[in-house]
């Protein structure tokens, strides 16, 4: 078994509105949940989530001309992890794109390439040196999560049976990270 005491599993917006049935559902993203669960029950040093945690009128929203509908509004149902994540493992929540006028899709940094989330800083006080991530949506936070933490050092791995994305096929998605050190593994492997 590999030694998980250096290693955190950060599970990428594992939320209602991403889910079936919510705002913004990724398809099939309840499908991750039994990978997820497993992953969690690892004897991982830090288990983090990351939620985006929107103001009502954010940026990102389709009323205020965002690429998005309305969707993980703080305090909300939405932005709520859903009742079937094992969230006991969870020691540690990264909330993101909590500003009305900036977006986050990295759990590091938010879109403006410069405002941390706090994610890389826990991480090092924590005496993380190796990733391990999983979520939603697979071609969105989860790849920008996965390219940041590539950026700020850490050994990166990304369980593809724990993710899911919009696109129908995640082959481009996954060969982009692999492209960029990201490695592909299986839950298995932990």
């Amino acid at each position: 078994m590999i030694d998980l005491s250096h290693s955190a599993l950060v599970l990428v917006d594992i939320q209602n509105d991403f889910l079936p049935g919510g705002a913004l559902a990724v398809p099939d993203g309840d499908r991750i949940l039994e990978a997820v669960n497993a992953l969690a029950r690892r004897p991982f040093r830090a288990v983090i989530a990351t939620q985006d945690w929107h103001p009502l009128h954010h940026c990102s929203f389709d009323a205020q001309g965002g690429p998005w509908p309305a969707h993980c509004v703080a305090g909300g149902n939405g932005a709520d992890f859903p009742k079937t994540l094992r969230s006991g493992p969870i020691t540690h929540i990264i909330r993101k794109g909590v500003l009305q006028e900036r977006d986050s899709y990295s759990g590091f940094l938010d879109n403006d390439r410069a405002t941390s989330t706090g994610l890389d800083g826990l991480l090092k006080g924590l005496g993380i040196d190796h990733v391990v991530i999983c979520g939603l949506a697979l071609d969105y936070c989860v790849m920008a999560t996965a390219l940041d933490a590539v950026g700020c050092g850490y050994q990166t791995d990304v369980i593809p049976e724990a993710c899911r994305g919009i696109a129908a096929d995640p082959e481009a998605t996954l060969e982009t990270l692999e492209k960029q050190g990201v490695r592909l593994k299986s839950v298995n492997a932990f």
